[in-house]
Order: C-alpha cells, then structure tokens, then sequence
C-alpha cells in the first residue's frame, strides 16, 4: 500500500521551520499591563547601570549587536538600554547607506571604527551583518562579496573576541502576521511614519527569501565562540525583558554603584542683587 506524499511549496516548508513560529504555551500568555513591566523594567534598569559601573571600572569592552527583521523591535530594546544609562559610556552605532568612499573600502572596516574602547558599551541597530540578509536579499551586493563575507566573518568575530571585546549576537524574530500589524501603525501613525521606507515594502513580497538569507547566516556563523540569542519578539515588552535579563546574565559583574552623595545646605548670599527679570526673553507659556 503507497502514501500520497503531500507536495509543499517552499514558503511553507520555510513557514514550519522558521523560528517565529512560537510554541503554543509562548502564544497563550497574556499580554504584561504597563504597570507590571514598569515594575520589572525598573528591577532591569538598576543592574544595568550596575553593569555599566562594572564595564568603566574594569575597561571593559563589549559589543551587543541587534539584527532581525523590520519592525521586529530591535529600536525599542535599543533604547530602552541605552535610555537609562550614560551615554558617555553607552553608545549606539546606527550606520546609514555606504559612501563611495566606504563602498572601496575592506567591508568590516567602517564597523571597525565604531568598536568600543575600555570601558565602553556599543549597541550596534543592525551591524556587519547587513551583508547576510538585507544586502544579499534585495541584490545590493554581489555573490562572490556575499560568499565571502560568510567566510571571513567568523575570523573576524573570533578576531574581536581574542582582543578582548565581549560580543553578544540577538536575533529578534517577529511574525509575519505581527509585522504586518506593526507596518500599518506606522503608516497610520504621523511621528512613526518616518520608521517605514519604501525598501521595507518591497522586503515584505521577500519574506521566504529573508527566512532562507537568515538560516544560511545562521549556518555559517551560529559558532560555539560567537552564538546567536533568538527573541521571541511578537509581544515588545516580553522581548524587551527577556533580553535585558539574558544580557545580564552573560556579563558577570558586581555592585559598583556610586553610594548616595550628601548635599551640604543651600547658601544664600544676601549681598547678590539679581538683574530684573523683565530684562530676561523667557519661552512663552503655551502649556
């Protein structure tokens, strides 16, 4: 007796496999009220700036890169790391659009610049691997620059890693249904409206050819020195979370948070005469 094989199309082979299809118990939980992440983001927040003592005292280096597909939520974890911290200390490196110049150049060599120094912490919004997925998918670089990128770029890791820089790789994995929804807010929503480009319209008609882009990356450099962190990033405020509370995990530090100053009582000097405040331009009142 013969079986009927069911014959697939790729984008539902690469639809079973692709890693935004989230277990079930994942799509059961309900989504965090405002209150309660608030309450767990201000936990996170303390230990990174506890992180960040421990990174200025000890010269440390280290390089969290974010990749994964438009409005997957990479922006949003960005900031909310870098929003509590100094940004003296804290940097995030968002490159535009290669220059000639650039283009001429070792393709690594623009990041290279970026690179922390002791006692830095840079957050790359996407990074080297642009290569892999946007460049390679929407034809802005050749296939021999493609298949040596995916050559070169785990030396060039290992290279990082033995000069001392910690470097932590996330991949925010988003639905397609999810990302739909997040497109259309922005088109509806003026003060977003400038996060969505006619590239990222086109990337959606490319949705199996990102999928395929992101597991051969993943293939070549998933290594054991330099792994890959998959988010679960449909729901934002889990995703922003879960990979605050990984990061920290991954660096081990201590307490090295300045102690509380005590500030001496105001003086007032009696003899100073403050110039009329009519002679002053003030911003109007509006509000």
């Amino acid at each position: 007796m013969t079986h009927k094989v069911e014959k697939k199309s790729v984008k539902a082979i690469v639809a079973e496999n692709d890693d935004f299809y989230h277990d079930i118990e994942q799509e059961k939980k309900k989504k965090l009220h405002r209150k309660e992440y608030d309450k767990l983001l201000m936990k996170l927040e303390i230990e990174l700036v506890k992180l960040q003592e421990w990174v200025k005292a000890n010269k440390l280096k280290v390089v969290v890169v974010f990749e994964g597909r438009d409005a997957a939520g990479k922006g949003g974890v960005i900031k909310t790391i870098a929003g509590c911290l100094n940004p003296r200390i804290c940097r995030i490196v968002a490159l535009g659009i290669p220059t000639e110049k650039e283009k001429s150049q070792w393709y690594f060599q623009r990041y290279v610049s970026k690179l922390p120094a002791g006692g830095e912490i840079v957050l790359f919004d996407r990074s080297w691997y642009n290569r892999t997925v946007v460049e390679q998918v929407m034809g802005y670089c050749t296939n021999d620059e493609y298949e040596e990128f995916l050559r070169s770029c785990p030396e060039f890791e290992k290279m990082l890693i033995r000069s001392g820089t910690i470097l932590l790789k996330y991949w925010f994995s988003v639905s397609d249904h999810e990302q739909e929804k997040r497109f259309q807010d922005r088109i509806k929503d003026p003060t977003k409206r400038w996060k969505i480009s006619p590239m990222d319209i086109e990337s959606r008609d490319k949705w199996v050819e990102y999928s395929m882009a992101k597991d051969k990356m993943f293939s070549y450099t998933d290594t054991k020195q330099s792994p890959w962190y998959v988010v679960h990033a449909d729901d934002k405020k889990r995703a922003r979370l879960n990979c605050i509370d990984h990061l920290l995990d991954l660096i081990p530090y201590e307490d090295l948070t300045p102690k509380p100053l005590k500030l001496p009582p105001l003086k007032h000097d009696v003899a100073y005469i403050r110039p009329p405040v009519a002679e002053q331009t003030f911003v109007p009142g509006k509000y």
